[in-house]
């Protein structure tokens, strides 16, 4: 009897480890800043591109990255990898937060 309760237990902590985690999902859009936040840089227009534009959103006026997906806007839980995705399409995994809108960064990657 006690073999398969420990053969059980462990089976039970290996499928545990193996599973993804709780809430994780994936999200693609645009690196953004929360000035800016749907990627319409065109009020703000502080640099020629909109990544400068977002990169100095950040740095001048205390902003936050965010992605916009196309539909909603996100703040991001990881506030220094988007800073080299600025103004680009990207894919972000990681869990989100509803009541908050914000997402868990676990990975942020250049959209194909």
């Amino acid at each position: 009897m006690t073999v398969s309760v420990n053969s059980l237990i462990w089976g039970l902590l290996a499928a545990a480890a193996l599973s993804p985690a709780p809430g994780r999902q994936t999200f693609t859009g645009v690196i953004s800043d929360d000035m800016c936040g749907n990627a319409d840089h065109s009020q703000m227009r502080m640099g020629p591109t909109d990544a400068e534009c977002v990169r100095a959103c950040i740095s001048a006026h205390s902003a936050s990255y965010v992605l916009y997906d196309g539909k909603d806007i996100y703040t991001l839980s990881d506030q220094q990898t988007p800073e080299r995705f600025a103004g680009q399409k990207v894919t972000v995994v990681g869990a989100l937060d509803a009541k908050t809108k914000t997402i868990q960064v676990e990975s942020i990657t250049a959209a194909r």
